[in-house]
């Protein structure tokens, strides 16, 4: 299979599957390097493909039917409140994309997290605590924005009301 053949069957499987797919499993599947992959990644999107990578593995995103995308500013410091912060989006039925900051030298920094249930909440703390990094958040003394995709308004201000009462919401 020559790498044009790989690019596309990278680019199919990534639109019929909607859970991410690692990039070592990737690279395993056409025994290549992990760095072909990423080349490849490169590639696509530079085609035009909508492929981000998270720390579960390469998706392309989907928005569900009749949901809405919104932005949530918080501030906590810490391991302990991620994961409460996060299962309590989670608990009403939000994905969350992504976390941004805003740092002081190199602007807006942004990484994907698509979370979107209790195992990928599992998975992304499991990683933090056991690679010992630091949350995004310690840069600008925790205060971060949270892109959510939520079903609706009421829901939304639902959450921002769950948050604001463990003290994780920063308001307006």
């Amino acid at each position: 299979m020559n790498s044009i053949e790989r690019r596309k069957y990278i680019l199919d499987n990534l639109i019929k599957h909607k859970a991410p797919i690692k990039g070592t499993e990737l690279a395993q599947l056409f025994n290549v390097t992990r760095q072909i992959i990423v080349q490849d990644i490169a590639l696509l999107r530079a085609q035009g493909a909508d492929i981000i990578s998270t720390p579960q593995g390469y998706i392309i995103p989907f928005k569900k039917d009749n949901r809405i995308i919104k932005r949530i500013a918080c501030k906590h410091e810490g391991y302990s409140p991620i994961r409460e912060e996060l299962q309590i989006m989670l608990d009403h039925g939000a994905t969350i994309v992504d976390v941004i900051v805003e740092h002081p030298l190199y602007g807006e920094i942004t990484s994907q997290l698509n979370i979107t249930n209790k195992i990928d909440l599992d998975g992304f703390i499991e990683n933090i605590t056991k690679k010992k990094a630091e949350p995004l958040a310690s840069l600008t003394d925790g205060i971060h924005i949270h892109t959510i995709e939520i079903a609706n308004e009421k829901i939304f201000e639902d959450l921002k009301k769950a948050l604001d009462e463990k003290g994780y919401l920063i308001k307006d």
